[in-house]
């Protein structure tokens, strides 16, 4: 049973051994276990439990199964996705590196070529994301893994996967600092929403502070709606692309091939 695995340092979850726990978050618990051929893959446990019976289950599936159609260059591939009981897991590649939020905060700011490097392996990633059909919608420096072969994002999918068939449906799903005007407004959200979403992790990157940070949820709501940041930390051939990323009408903001094709000319 997959709440008894969770509890014990060795454990299952559903056919996959337990190697230790890797960190845990707003969705739910990352661990790293053992892939049937014996390689690392990382499983995320999912916080929110699964209604429906076996046609709920049958749904998660479905459509995490859609994130496994994703290229895997610049991403964690996804390798498999389940419910025991009204829990729920995904399978991912195993990427042994710190994710950008914990090396900024533990090793400073990124500068120079290696803002550049992170800004077109992340517009790779969500070009492949949004290729597959797939809109991120928890785009965020914690979601961003660097591994020994450059950035990976992670967690795609998963929002959509659980949308219909979690008991907190309709609840406003994201990170609020990083979330685009239209998303915390509740409209439809689209790959533009990742676009904004990609810029504010880029200033991040470059100054180890949210782009939108207030000491309340409505006063960083306000800031998304009506703030501009100052760019000007950023590289010179990335602040019209992370300006125009933070465009707060989604028309207005390129996309993830035109933010490629803007950094490498």
């Amino acid at each position: 049973m997959v709440g008894g695995a969770v509890s014990r340092p060795l454990g299952m979850v559903g056919p996959y051994p337990l190697i230790r726990k890797l960190g845990e978050g707003g969705q739910g618990t990352v661990y790293l276990a053992h892939g049937p051929d014996g390689k690392p893959v990382a499983i995320k446990v999912l916080r929110d439990r699964i209604v429906g019976g076996a046609a709920g289950r049958e749904n998660f599936v479905r459509e995490a199964a859609m994130a496994r159609r994703v290229r895997p260059f610049a991403t964690a591939r996804v390798i498999d996705a389940d419910v025991v009981g009204d829990l729920a897991y995904i399978v991912s590649e195993y990427v042994p590196g710190p994710s950008l939020d914990r090396l900024v905060r533990e090793k400073g700011p990124r500068d120079g070529d290696s803002l550049t490097r992170l800004a077109v392996g992340m517009a790779a990633a969500l070009k492949g994301i949004h290729a597959a059909g797939i809109v991120h919608r928890d785009f965020k420096p914690a979601n961003v893994l660097l591994g020994p072969d450059g950035p990976r994002v992670i967690d795609f999918g998963i929002a959509r996967a659980l949308d219909q068939i979690t008991m907190t449906s309709g609840v406003l799903k994201g990170t609020p600092a990083y979330m685009s005007p239209e998303q915390i407004s509740g409209e439809p959200v689209g790959p533009a929403s990742d676009l904004f979403s990609w810029g504010a992790t880029m200033l991040f990157g470059a100054t180890g502070k949210h782009a939108f940070d207030a000491a309340s949820l409505p006063a960083v709501y306000k800031m998304i709606v009506n703030h501009h940041p100052d760019l000007s930390v950023l590289p010179v051939a990335l602040r019209a692309l992370v300006a125009d990323c933070l465009a707060k009408d989604p028309r207005e903001r390129p996309t993830a091939a035109e933010v490629m094709l803007g950094i490498t000319g």
